[in-house]
């Protein structure tokens, strides 16, 4: 079974006392036994928030709902999280003008979209020869997209692929 996040009633023993905070309680210091007896009388559990606070946070809650409410949380701040597509696009070292237009706006497109783009030239064979043509390309590539994305890598030979990285710029 899975460690409970906060100690809850009986769990908290050792304590003197202990600060009470929410709704539904007087705020304030209150012995540990003076805490529990309040939260049974409200058939609900002492639920311990700080226990690093002198003296320790305490509030008194119906647990599952405590736990609920804590989940729910999580799961909004995961959904407000951005989360960063990474599209490819692949050259030759000798793509003509036509297929490099072609590519070219669909990188616009990715860029809008606001995913970062990964365009490599492939070197297949004895076209490694062409290193220089490559580069040539990708720094035209990267060139053209000044206004819609910014470099985060320059060209850069990785085997038989030369890669570079781009992200889109903050549009205002």
């Amino acid at each position: 079974m899975k460690e409970q996040p906060n100690r809850i009633n009986e769990k908290i023993k050792g304590l003197k006392e202990v600060r009470l905070v929410g709704d539904n309680v007087e705020q304030g210091v209150f012995s540990y036994e003076e805490a529990i007896r309040l939260a049974d009388h409200l058939e609900l559990d002492l639920v311990e928030i700080s226990p690093n606070a002198v003296p320790p946070v305490c509030r008194i809650v119906d647990y599952q709902k405590f736990l609920y409410q804590l989940k729910k949380r999580e799961k909004e701040a995961k959904a407000k999280t951005a989360k960063v597509i990474l599209k490819e696009i692949r050259f030759g070292p000798q793509t003509d003008d036509h297929d490099y237009n072609f590519k070219l706006k669909h990188a616009i497109g990715f860029l809008k979209e606001g995913c970062k783009l990964k365009a490599y030239v492939f070197f297949k064979g004895r076209s490694i020869l062409f290193k220089e043509q490559g580069e040539i390309l990708l720094l035209r590539f990267a060139n053209e997209l000044e206004e819609y994305a910014k470099v985060d890598q320059l060209p850069k030979l990785e085997g038989k692929r030369m890669i570079i990285m781009m992200s889109p710029k903050k549009t205002k």
